[in-house]
């Protein structure tokens, strides 16, 4: 009898855990209990909500927000492609939306069911349009520029006004470069005055050469991390996305930023639904509050990447509208290129060409 308790007593105990664990990682195995109005399983960027947001929308609308995160594009996509977490609402940048819309893993939006999408402006409405034609999948959320980050204690404004910097042997290990093969090989194109959407395999072995001599001056490949890097001076330059720059001089003022002069990318992050999502009323319900001009000032105000809310804009303070590397003037996206989807053979090469730069030896 002491045994068939003991036994009873450890598998109690045991399913308990389990029960623990499961509610622990709920977002990991899809487990968890629903607000009375159901959920919403969310993808989006690292650090790229503020988290107050989440619980606004929970207490207004009664769903409970499955929330994960994910590092670039081409973490998330394979993940949505394959299917076995199931997420209702993604935050991909435009090339990988227009992948997506290609492969049939995003479904049209109901807007009736989106009314705050007035307040986003039309001008980034018809950017949009580069990826998504008929505006029919994606809600623009953020936009911003890919430039130089530097520290002007050691690096001058003169310099950081040219990719060149990125491969001056000066700033050997006090370089970072992000985890991302289009980003980083961004600088390498505009140096050798390819577009930033060739698919032409010998300008692309040429740039990612480029990548590879430049490796043994790097201090590290990538993407939230380089947030404390330039904040406690472990680097002093590398590649940045203009939403970072107000963030970064909160903690250190001497942080600038400049999109530099061979030209550079001018991306729009947006939500879409993927086709297999299993609440898409509560995405559009999350889309529609994340479109509400007072939750999107206070998601610009916590992540600083430019906002497509006109709504929003207007509340905003006067010294964010005049800060060009946050609202940045028609000269420096005129010189910037939209990254655009090249195809699954593209793909294929791009993923090859960056397989061999990480693999470069640095000696």
């Amino acid at each position: 009898m002491k045994k068939r308790i003991a036994l009873l007593l450890a598998l109690v105990l045991t399913l308990t855990a389990l029960a623990g664990c499961s509610n622990a990682e709920s977002s990991q195995e899809g487990e968890f209990t629903p607000g009375e109005n159901g959920v919403v399983k969310v993808y989006n960027w690292g650090d790229y909500i503020d988290e107050s947001v989440i619980d606004m929308f929970e207490a207004e609308t009664g769903i409970e927000v499955v929330y994960d995160v994910f590092q670039n594009n081409e973490e998330m996509y394979p993940i949505i492609e394959a299917g076995g977490t199931v997420y209702d609402v993604v935050c991909p940048s435009d090339y990988m939306i227009a992948k997506m819309i290609e492969n049939g893993l995003v479904q049209e939006i109901n807007f009736d069911n989106v009314p705050n999408i007035e307040y986003i402006g039309d001008i980034h409405m018809e950017s949009a349009r580069a990826f998504d034609p008929e505006n029919k999948y994606a809600v623009p959320y953020t936009y911003g520029t890919l430039g130089i980050m530097y520290n002007t204690n050691y690096v001058t404004d003169e310099e950081a006004a040219t990719w060149n910097i990125l491969w001056d042997e000066k700033y050997s290990q006090k370089i970072v470069m992000y985890e991302s093969v289009r980003d980083s090989l961004t600088p390498a194109l505009e140096l050798l005055g390819y577009s930033l959407n060739t698919t032409d395999q010998g300008e692309l072995e040429e740039a990612t050469q480029m990548l590879i001599d430049q490796k043994p001056l790097v201090y590290a490949y990538v993407m939230d991390q380089i947030k404390d890097q330039m904040i406690n001076e472990e680097v002093y330059v590398g590649l940045a996305y203009s939403g970072e720059v107000l963030a970064i001089q909160e903690e250190n003022p001497d942080i600038a930023f400049s999109v530099p002069e061979e030209g550079s990318n001018y991306f729009v992050d947006a939500w879409v639904i993927p086709s297999n999502a299993e609440n898409k009323e509560n995405a559009e319900a999350w889309i529609n509050f994340l479109c509400r001009p007072d939750i999107a000032q206070m998601n610009f105000e916590y992540i600083t990447y430019s906002t497509p809310n006109d709504g929003a804009v207007e509340l905003l303070d006067e010294e964010y509208l005049s800060n060009e590397d946050v609202f940045p003037d028609d000269s420096v996206i005129e010189r910037c290129e939209v990254f655009e989807y090249l195809g699954e053979d593209m793909d294929q090469l791009y993923a090859e060409l960056w397989t061999q730069v990480k693999a470069a030896s640095v000696n």
